[in-house]
């Protein structure tokens, strides 16, 4: 079984949670990766602008601050997001952390939005799996030496939770890799929205963007569904297509996990506080589904994954949450407030393509 490292969230005089994470990275064996000048990039989520569950920048320095003092040279990255919102571009995606209090200054390393300015800057990695061949994976995060994931533990409406898993596979696909886990692969054109400027027939290696009358039309027999068009389209005229079912997404988001992973160290974190229903990528956030649990460290994502979940599950509603008023109360938390969704069918996949294992050793660090 793998080893999982917990600090609860009890301090005192000279004691802070920042110096229990010290701890407990240092505990968990963090110092067992050969940092030296190496570039370790540490994979967070920088928080949609209006949601105000996201782990605030304190806890990112207390990670760049141990990578730097095993010698390496961290930075903090992300990748954009495919829908409509405050990140969907390397500009906007810095003004959002700046916002949410992300920069050198408060973090003590440099911020790099993984996938380039539009999100088209990425690399293909092969992973040969039932669902992906070929992950589209932001370039800023394959270029690092040293993978990180540093990840605010809650709810997802689409996958059940948002753990280190999800933290890894779609954080760090650029916007195509990101619609090759959500969609069927190819791109849709709402001519209502397209103002003819042509870029995406301009951008189009495969010649799938057609205009009828200045609007774009997409031929799917020629498309490759790289997702460039998304990219450059300056009004959002062009988005992914038919959803995949939540299934076949957390499959697809395991195995761009493993692309990202395969082949080099890897540590990962996940702080269980303020844990919200949904997504940091709303622009709100709910009422807490519980309280705060405590700091979570492994070398096995799944295994970091499903401690965390135990953990949530094991505790109690928190009142006038959507947990509390679920039609059911099952145990499985996660369940019940998104019934839709099957995180364990998840980790089962995780586990059964090599990411880890399920079965965990509980170690508590005080």
């Amino acid at each position: 079984m793998s080893d999982v490292y917990f600090c609860d969230l009890r301090t005192g005089f000279n004691n802070s949670l920042l110096d229990k994470l010290t701890r407990l990275m240092e505990k968990a064996g963090i110092a067992n990766i050969d940092f030296k000048n190496h570039y370790a990039a540490i994979k967070m989520h920088f928080g949609e602008p209006g949601n105000l569950a996201f782990l605030r920048p304190n806890w990112a320095r207390c990670v760049a601050d141990e990578v730097k003092k095993l010698g390496g040279k961290p930075f903090l990255t992300d990748c954009n997001t495919l829908y409509v919102g405050g990140r969907k571009n390397a500009l906007d995606h810095l003004d959002s952390a700046n916002l949410n209090g992300f920069s050198p200054l408060t973090t003590g390393c440099q911020i790099i939005i993984a996938d380039g300015l539009k999100g088209t800057d990425d690399v293909d990695v092969p992973v040969d799996g039932k669902y992906v061949h070929s992950a589209h994976i932001g370039r800023a995060v394959m270029d690092a030496d040293v993978f990180i994931s540093l990840t605010h533990f809650k709810g997802h409406e689409a996958t059940g939770f948002g753990g280190a898993l999800k933290n890894i596979g779609m954080g760090c696909g650029s916007r195509a890799g990101k619609m090759d886990m959500h969609s069927q692969g190819k791109p849709v054109a709402d001519s209502s929205k397209c103002i003819g400027c042509r870029r995406c027939e301009k951008i189009c290696a495969h010649g799938a963007p057609s205009f009828e009358n200045g609007k774009c039309r997409i031929d799917l027999t020629r498309c490759a569904g790289c997702g460039r068009c998304i990219g450059v389209c300056p009004v959002d005229a062009i988005s992914e297509g038919v959803s995949n079912s939540n299934e076949i997404l957390n499959c697809r988001m395991m195995e761009y996990a493993k692309a990202v992973l395969q082949g080099r160290p890897a540590f990962h974190i996940s702080i269980a506080v303020d844990i919200s229903p949904n997504c940091d990528c709303h622009s709100e956030n709910d009422v807490p589904v519980t309280g705060n649990v405590g700091l979570f460290a492994s070398f096995d994502p799944v295994a970091l994954d499903q401690a965390c979940a135990d953990a949530v599950c094991a505790m109690p509603p928190s009142p006038g949450s959507m947990l509390s008023e679920a039609a059911e109360h099952t145990g499985d938390h996660f369940h019940d407030i998104h019934p839709d969704t099957s995180w364990k069918q998840g980790l089962e996949y995780a586990e059964s393509i090599g990411l880890g294992e399920r079965k965990y050793n509980l170690i508590r660090v005080r």
